[in-house]
């Protein structure tokens, strides 16, 4: 069976450690972010807002929240952020759907941006207390992750770790 684009694209999409120092234009900026503003989300709440920052200053400050040089050498970092008080949250058992909602806004954003040729990397591994405070966010605002966006200064390869095979991927239907 032949790949459809968006499968070419999801399979060679890689996370990008070492980014050019040049800027992301503002027109390939905008498209990522518009791509996070159409992700899906529960109900259609949209408990997300993406928080821009370009200075070297900024993006230094966040170092100290993930402290790899080339996370804050990267030309602009997004930072997804949730207001779970916004969120759907499902009646039978309470769960709060804004950490998901966020994390497709981030992978809309991710997806769009390998598109356009530039690199991403989703950095979950950052001192939220850190980050919160860099930051400055109100209470109410959560933050699912940090993506570093620019320009790769590495030749882009197809995922160099296996996938699982399809068929352990999909269980079986149990009725079936």
């Amino acid at each position: 069976m032949p790949k459809t684009n968006f499968l070419q694209l999801a399979e060679t999409r890689r996370s990008v450690r070492a980014y050019k120092p040049d800027e992301v234009p503002e027109e390939l900026l905008q498209t990522v972010l518009e791509a996070g503003r159409l992700a899906p989300s529960a109900v259609n709440k949209q408990p997300w807002r993406f928080l821009v920052v370009r200075s070297e200053t900024g993006r230094r400050a966040l170092g100290a929240a993930y402290a790899r040089e080339w996370f804050w050498k990267a030309p602009v970092i997004i930072v997804v952020c949730i207001l779970p008080q916004e969120a759907w949250v499902r009646s039978y058992d309470g769960k709060n759907y804004a950490m998901v909602d966020g994390a497709l806004a981030m992978d809309h954003m991710q997806l769009a941006a390998a598109e356009l040729g530039l690199g991403t990397c989703w950095i979950g591994a950052f001192d939220p207390a850190a980050a919160r405070e860099i930051l400055g966010l109100p209470d109410g605002v959560e933050i699912v992750g940090m993506t570093p966006v620019g320009f790769p200064d590495v030749e882009t390869h197809p995922r160099g770790r296996s996938r699982r095979p399809l068929g352990e991927t999909v269980m079986k239907e149990r009725w079936g």
